[in-house]
């Protein structure tokens, strides 16, 4: 919703101070990020794919890199997918990466490199849903629009004292956004949840609109948590006179088409012990990762990549991590 009548506010919530208390906090403490102090779409756009299922502290330096690599939406475009992937390597969930590149080509070959300001027609652009359409409105255009992700429902169920979802809570953030600063307000309650009204221990007693909270602590009642699985795998790695055998995930794989890893081999018995192992996870698996010294077994598809070729090559994040624990790169 970008116009129209102000929904109410919650009860008990006085909107006016809750927005002023919190953009006061905000303009105070805001985290120094790489992507902040501009309004420049493409930038904007590009950090909150990348913060999409990661960690901020994990893409700075991604982001930071990736914008040397491509300044701009015209030389992100103009990029091979293999090049946008390997920029891309070590942050996971690839799709985002692809999505961003056919965006990226969208919006200079039929918009004339010109991104369309509205949620609605930035909804139009590949790997762009309502969240991320929101948040390059208000950031980059100061469209009117508020935000929900992780952080803001926690917010909000808080102060509520009760747990809220789909368009409920898309309402009461719409009730308490700022008109007048719209993205400086959503960064300001993700923001919160991201520093203090932060899962399991919140930080109440520094918190800026803690008096307008109805909960003051973690929610009470029913929170599903997903299961992790965990399981063991083992990987080959073999490297000679400056190369490494790799092999390369079909394209029509379901998970990361397309990427280099090392080969998968099956669970080493008996002599053969691992020379390394890590662990990994990935969404609600975690894996004992066992990296085992050993010749590429016959009937595995692969190639013999030199070393100085493999910053450049799309690995997946797991071998390139691997990788570096082997002090391969």
């Amino acid at each position: 919703m970008t116009s129209g009548a102000r929904k109410p506010a919650p009860k008990r919530i006085s909107a006016d101070r809750f927005r002023s208390d919190l953009l006061d906090w905000f303009d105070r403490h805001k985290r120094d990020l790489p992507w902040r102090g501009h309004r420049d779409p493409y930038r904007v756009w590009l950090s909150e794919i990348m913060l999409q299922q990661t960690r901020v502290a994990a893409v700075i330096d991604y982001y930071e890199r990736f914008v040397r690599r491509f300044p701009t939406v015209e030389k992100l475009a103009a990029a091979r997918e293999s090049s946008v992937l390997a920029a891309w390597s070590g942050l996971g969930y690839y799709r985002r990466a692809r999505m961003l590149h056919a965006a990226a080509r969208n919006i200079v070959r039929e918009r004339a490199g010109k991104f369309p300001a509205s949620p609605e027609d930035l909804r139009t652009l590949p790997g762009i849903g309502r969240y991320t359409a929101a948040a390059i409105a208000s950031i980059a255009f100061h469209e009117p629009v508020a935000v929900v992700d992780g952080n803001v429902a926690r917010v909000l169920q808080r102060i509520l004292g009760k747990r809220i979802a789909g368009e409920h809570l898309w309402q009461t953030a719409e009730a308490l956004l700022s008109q007048e600063r719209p993205g400086d307000f959503n960064q300001a309650l993700m923001e919160l949840g991201a520093t203090l009204c932060v899962p399991r221990q919140p930080k109440c007693l520094v918190c800026p609109v803690s008096e307008m909270c109805a909960t003051r602590g973690e929610l009470s009642g029913p929170r599903h948590i997903a299961r992790q699985k965990k399981r063991t795998v083992f990987y080959a790695l073999n490297s000679r006179n400056g190369s490494v055998f790799l092999a390369k995930r079909d394209k029509a794989a379901a998970l990361m088409p397309g990427m280099w890893e090392l080969p998968e081999i099956p669970a080493v018995k008996g002599s053969s012990q691992p020379f390394l192992t890590l662990r990994h996870s990935i969404t609600v698996t975690d894996y004992v990762v066992r990296v085992v010294q050993c010749e590429p077994l016959e009937g595995i598809l692969g190639r013999w990549i030199e070393r100085s070729r493999l910053a450049r090559l799309p690995l997946t994040g797991l071998t390139r991590k691997i990788l570096r624990a082997a002090k391969v790169i």
